[in-house]
């Protein structure tokens, strides 16, 4: 069982490596999403089942009704971690107005958890494996580069995807222009 294992782990470790360096090189620039996924923006948002921190199982129609942004990420992503602090600011800023933020990490469930309560995050975050990575390719991640987001209508409709670090002052504006008149 453990010979079985061990091929297993050595993808993932380099799955993880390589996912490290291409999110470090995105790092001070984010880019476009890739082509292909264009199509996705004005689309009904995929559906996903994936368990939050307290492993109650969540899809994409429990955030139906508020605008929410989806940001993909792992422990082991530099620009990822970098980014959180500012979603959990956004998150706080906008929720009054509809504002959902949902983290989906593609990470080893017990590592991510801690991670994400020890952040203190005030947004839910789903955590997951494989299943995270068919997620993000159904959103139009294919090269499953971290951090990717995607920003959804309330009414479950793709406005805006992005792959690597966000940037405050054009994620804010992004949500101001999409969220309800106050």
């Amino acid at each position: 069982m453990t010979r079985q294992l061990l091929p297993l782990a050595a993808v993932a470790v380099l799955a993880a490596v390589v996912g490290f360096f291409a999110a470090k090189h995105f790092a001070g620039d984010a880019v476009p999403a890739p082509d292909g996924v264009e199509a996705l923006v004005g689309q009904a948002r995929p559906d996903f089942r994936h368990a939050d921190l307290d492993g109650r199982m969540r899809g994409a129609a429990d955030f139906d009704g508020s605008l929410t942004l989806l940001n993909f990420w792992a422990t082991w992503c530099a620009p990822c971690v970098e980014e959180m602090p500012m979603l959990s600011e956004l998150q706080d800023a906008y929720r009054d107005r509809g504002l959902r933020v949902v983290g989906i990490a593609l990470d080893e469930r017990n590592r991510a958890a801690a991670f994400a309560r020890d952040l203190g995050l005030s947004y839910p975050v789903l955590l997951g494996e494989a299943d995270v990575v068919i997620t993000s390719r159904r959103f139009g991640n294919a090269s499953g580069m971290l951090p990717y987001s995607v920003l959804i209508d309330p009414e479950g409709v793709v406005l805006w995807v992005r792959l690597g670090a966000l940037e405050r002052a054009e994620l804010e504006r992004i949500i101001r222009e999409n969220l309800p008149s106050a």
